[in-house]
């Protein structure tokens, strides 16, 4: 950018018109504004405004936008080839980008991946191969838990609105339960014991393929699981032969401190489900898992044509190197340190246990208008979240932070 200011020749308002008339409302924007171009955690509008992103594409920017060495590997492969389908011959980048996902995968043993073009693709197929595996159909996910938009991936996602609305019937064998989150009166014991009803009154042990969780609810609230609940819930698993899936689509990638959050309780699953910051804003996903779960589907039976596109892949090896080389999941927790300490100082003016979806809309509008892009979430939609890029200097983190609490604190003052 070198300080250099270029404006889209589109105004927001022809801009806003084309969006009226050609895009179904079914697809929303948390903000009104039209993006013309980022770098690092900065992002500029058609008109020129400057705004700090704690959004990051929603959870997909942990290396920040157009970072030099992911740029550089897909300019490289871009002049090499961009789309092959790995069906029909495969590539270097595909493989090695395999390699480098399995050497992290938090799985003992040997392990092996495969990949995707979305997030919920890596859920369908992560079910499918726990079906291969097991020979059992049911599933079992937890009451606040998104995993997608297509069939399987939203019957497993445990909110109705917007998710689900009336777009059923859903997949068959798909049951749920309540996720641990104290501070809505569920802890570890009274998790465990509706698991442990749903086992005796829904479905046999014995039927049940795979339990999926997130280690950390991220649209249900960014909730993480306690650590004895991880850690029981894999002796459940493995007490009756099901596999446990961990659902670090939003979670991986140094975003809790780690880089997978199921590391935090030293917790093994047989598969993980990746994307969003694996490929740094390029549509790539994953299932990694121990090598003979993986290998329990047919030849043909995984693949997609788009799936594990070289240049995707090219961006994921590029993310791999800025993650070891700038230690981003170190740098991710001197992040969560320090954005921790601020909501802490303003949490205690809040009460944040009543539905306040028409608050969190007033503090995403504030902050908008100050400089800074954030989003919310929750059951309620109360909870204010943060997926800034974890390459964000301290003083843009600070800028924003500043933003937020302004934002804050005039909300609650009603102003």
């Amino acid at each position: 950018m070198n300080g250099r200011v270029t404006v889209s020749h589109s105004t927001e308002a022809e801009l806003a018109e084309l969006r009226s008339k050609y895009i179904p409302r079914g697809i929303t924007s948390a903000h009104p504004i039209t993006a013309d171009r980022a770098k690092g955690s900065e992002l500029w509008d058609v008109s020129g405004k400057r705004y700090i992103d704690f959004a990051g594409g929603i959870g997909v920017m942990n290396v920040g936008h157009a970072h030099p060495r992911v740029m550089r590997a897909v300019q490289e492969q871009l002049e090499r080839a961009t789309h092959t389908s790995f069906q029909v011959v495969h590539y270097e980048s595909y493989l090695r980008l395999a390699e480098r996902l399995c050497e992290v995968a938090p799985i003992g043993g040997a392990k092996k991946a495969v990949f995707f073009s979305t997030g919920a693709e890596a859920i369908e197929n992560a079910v499918k191969i726990a079906r291969s595996a097991t020979s059992r159909p049911g599933v079992i996910s937890f009451r606040g838990g998104f995993h997608g938009r297509t069939l399987l991936a939203l019957s497993l996602t445990g909110s109705v609105q917007p998710y689900k609305q009336d777009f059923g019937p859903y997949a068959a064998e798909i049951y749920q339960t309540h996720f641990p989150y104290e501070y809505r009166g569920w802890n570890t014991e009274a998790a465990l014991a509706d698991l442990d009803n749903l086992l005796e009154a829904e479905i046999s042990p014995k039927r049940v393929a795979a339990i999926l969780i997130e280690p950390v609810l991220g649209e249900g609230g960014f909730v993480p699981a306690p650590l004895d609940f991880m850690r029981r819930l894999r002796e459940l698993t493995q007490q009756h032969g099901m596999m446990l899936i961990a659902d670090e689509i939003q979670t991986g990638f140094g975003r809790t401190g780690k880089f997978f959050a199921i590391e935090h309780s030293a917790v093994e699953p047989d598969l993980i489900t990746v994307a969003k910051s694996l490929a740094a804003g390029f549509p790539l996903s994953a299932v990694v898992g121990r090598a003979e779960v993986m290998d329990a589907p047919d030849p043909g039976g995984l693949g997609g044509t788009y799936g594990g596109n070289p240049v995707a892949c090219a961006a994921g090896l590029a993310v791999m190197d800025v993650m070891r080389d700038e230690k981003l999941p170190q740098r991710a927790a001197r992040i969560g340190s320090v954005v921790e300490e601020r909501m802490q100082s303003w949490a205690a003016e809040q009460d944040l246990k009543e539905p306040a979806d028409k608050e969190t809309a007033k503090i995403l509008a504030a902050a908008r208008d100050k400089g800074l892009i954030i989003l919310r979430c929750g059951m309620h939609h109360n909870v204010v979240r943060t997926l800034m890029p974890l390459t964000i200097p301290d003083e843009q983190l600070e800028e924003g932070l500043d933003i937020l609490g302004a934002a804050v604190g005039e909300v609650a003052a009603g102003r």
